[in-house]
């Protein structure tokens, strides 16, 4: 006889795999309950992507009143307040934040605003005492920012992310440890607004995990911008001096430096937050901080899964969501897809060129022995990227060449992170290059320039 329990499901954190695999779970028919000790969203609305995307889009109108200061209008600087700029961004993240908190209410998902932890395979304890039983649990309790030795956050003058999001005064100059997305978000961010950037990546290319094509654009583009960059560097100790922070770099070859910045922003990845959650008490240990999971998100003990930045996959909202989705798919009796493939998932960073992609690089495919071969068309060949001075950048295909199966794509230029997913759609379709290349894209779009590339893979690009 099967037991009575409170809820079917039970999840612990509301960032975007807790919030979504409880909606998803409760229109599947399940009762649920979600425990979330802080604001609904998680880290991605409240302190991560949303913020941050309202702070891009706030700095790029910034940067962009220099062109028209060429044009002949003026304009006075002397009243400007990024306290404002701040507060925009808290109104975007609080909007979507009540927003979430609209769709859990909607789907009759309950919402206990405490920490939970597990005490065995069916029960939850909150932080006031409060026991709740389910059939099933879904961890999906986050990440935070990783530390680094001799830079411990102040959130003062050491920050982490979540520092320099929520800084109301603009620091004269910004030295950034890590050059992944965030760094490099906070970079564009921070040069837009007129503050002294520089960028330390202690491996030899910026953006690490993209094509090395496309940084090499996005680099001589930060380059013009007087971004400085640091590459093959490690930082090694800060020192207060004079009001100043004073950080030691050291290169590859031994060589050390002294750098002055006003505030040093940590940006070397995140750690999941996979401690204190009473994974012990269910025999659940893990890799690195990561839980190991099944094709469906399930761990080792029956009824409980995993979802979002706790388990090894690319730390991103967008995965951390379709994740939940499998899980509890799986958890209703649904057969679901199974576990996503890294090939499947787009890479996004909101830079200005921004930058999209999926699948194999160049450099993995070499490492890998993947045959392949590549096809690229330029920014400059695509009539409304001329016509909007945005003709920087290109768009690459990777595929197989023989099938002609597209294996990866790579846009650096305008909107490359929504242009990046016609590719996608055709490489999950198990389209060709082809069917892009016949198919008729509006004129003048920034999307002809996806055509023209697939049209190159054939050779017979009209405007390269």
């Amino acid at each position: 006889m099967e037991k009575n329990f409170d809820y079917d499901l039970i999840v612990l954190g509301a960032g975007p795999a807790g919030y979504v695999g409880a909606i998803r779970a409760s229109q599947l028919g399940l009762k649920v309950l979600v425990l979330e000790k802080e604001k609904l969203g998680g880290v991605c609305l409240n302190v991560g992507c949303i913020p941050s995307k309202a702070l891009i889009h706030l700095a790029e109108n910034f940067y962009s009143l220099k062109e028209w200061e060429k044009m002949g209008l003026s304009i006075g600087y002397e009243n400007f307040d990024y306290g404002k700029v701040y507060a925009k961004s808290r109104q975007a993240a609080d909007r979507l934040a009540k927003g979430v908190e609209f769709l859990l209410k909607k789907n009759k998902v309950e919402v206990v605003s405490e920490e939970g932890k597990i005490v065995n395979p069916n029960t939850i304890e909150t932080s006031a005492g409060k026991k709740f039983t389910a059939k099933n649990i879904l961890i999906a309790t986050g990440s935070k920012p990783k530390t680094l030795p001799g830079f411990s956050f102040d959130e003062k003058d050491i920050l982490s992310s979540t520092g320099a999001l929520l800084l109301q005064k603009l620091p004269k100059s910004l030295l950034i440890l890590g050059a992944g997305a965030i760094g490099i978000e906070f970079a564009h961010i921070m040069n837009a607004f007129g503050v002294d950037v520089h960028i330390v990546e202690a491996l030899d290319q910026i953006l690490p995990l993209e094509d090395e094509e496309v940084v090499e654009v996005l680099g001589k583009l930060f380059k013009r911008r007087k971004i400085k960059i640091s590459t093959g560097t490690k930082a090694l100790s800060c020192e207060r001096k004079d009001g100043i922070l004073e950080v030691t770099l050291e290169k590859k070859d031994g060589t050390r430096s002294a750098v002055q910045a006003e505030k040093v922003l940590v940006a070397i990845g995140r750690t999941p937050n996979t401690e204190n959650i009473g994974l012990e008490n269910i025999g659940i240990s893990c890799d690195r901080g990561f839980i190991q999971v099944g094709d469906y998100y399930q761990t080792k003990v029956p009824g409980v899964y995993a979802a979002g930045d706790i388990v090894p996959m690319p730390l991103l909202a967008h995965v951390a969501s379709k994740e939940a989705e499998i899980a509890v798919e799986h958890i209703a009796g649904k057969t679901p897809e199974k576990k996503i493939s890294w090939q499947s998932i787009p890479s996004a960073v909101y830079c200005e060129p921004q930058i999209g992609s999926f699948g194999y690089t160049e450099k993995r495919a070499k490492a890998e022995g993947i045959p392949y071969s590549k096809a690229t068309f330029p920014y400059r060949g695509v009539g409304k990227a001329v016509a909007t001075e945005n003709s920087e950048g290109l768009v690459k295909v990777l595929f197989d060449p023989k099938t002609k199966e597209i294996l990866g794509a790579h846009i650096v230029g305008a909107e490359a992170t929504e242009l990046l997913h016609e590719i996608l759609l055709a490489k999950t379709s198990e389209l060709l290059p082809m069917d892009i290349a016949q198919m008729i894209h509006a004129h003048p779009t920034l999307s002809e320039g996806v055509m023209e590339a697939m049209r190159s893979v054939e050779g017979w690009a009209i405007h390269a």
